[in-house]
């Protein structure tokens, strides 16, 4: 962590089946995603954005740092998550409702849970999930 501070993330079943495949490739090192350059470092963002870029992808469209707002945003609109667990998720400074900042609360069962919910989302657009139809907002001048 960048601020030298233990974050646990909760993960799902999908992610744990992943990382249990990835052990035979990747299992012998410190890191599951280590650098290209040394197995002593952790794979670096420059990396995933240049594979991003290479699939096409301008940084206009999405970079590595835009999958954590893109979750963010959807576990909040769209799955209604609860704002501090997803906070939580992300290692990201939460403030309780007295105002203080760093609360120490891990909520990791309910945060599995959460992680579970994201990851069943994930599948079911992969596979096609329901389209929803927007229609436009009255007054937008759209008929």
């Amino acid at each position: 962590m960048k601020m030298k501070t233990e974050h646990m993330v909760p993960l799902a079943t999908q992610a744990v089946a992943i990382l249990r495949e990835l052990y035979r490739v990747t299992g012998h090192g410190k890191f599951v995603f280590p650098s290209l350059r040394t197995e002593q470092a952790c794979m670096s963002e420059n990396t995933i954005n240049a594979a991003l870029r290479a699939m096409g992808f301008s940084k206009d469209v999405m970079t590595a740092h835009g999958f954590r707002a893109t979750a963010r945003t959807i576990l909040d609109e769209v799955l209604n998550e609860r704002v501090d667990l997803i906070e939580h998720q992300l290692a990201h400074r939460v403030i309780d409702p007295n105002g203080r900042a760093y609360n120490r609360t891990a909520h990791l069962p309910a945060r599995r849970l959460m992680m579970q919910r994201w990851a069943d989302y994930l599948d079911k657009l992969r596979a096609g999930a329901d389209v929803i139809p927007l229609r436009p907002l009255p007054g937008d001048g759209q008929a």
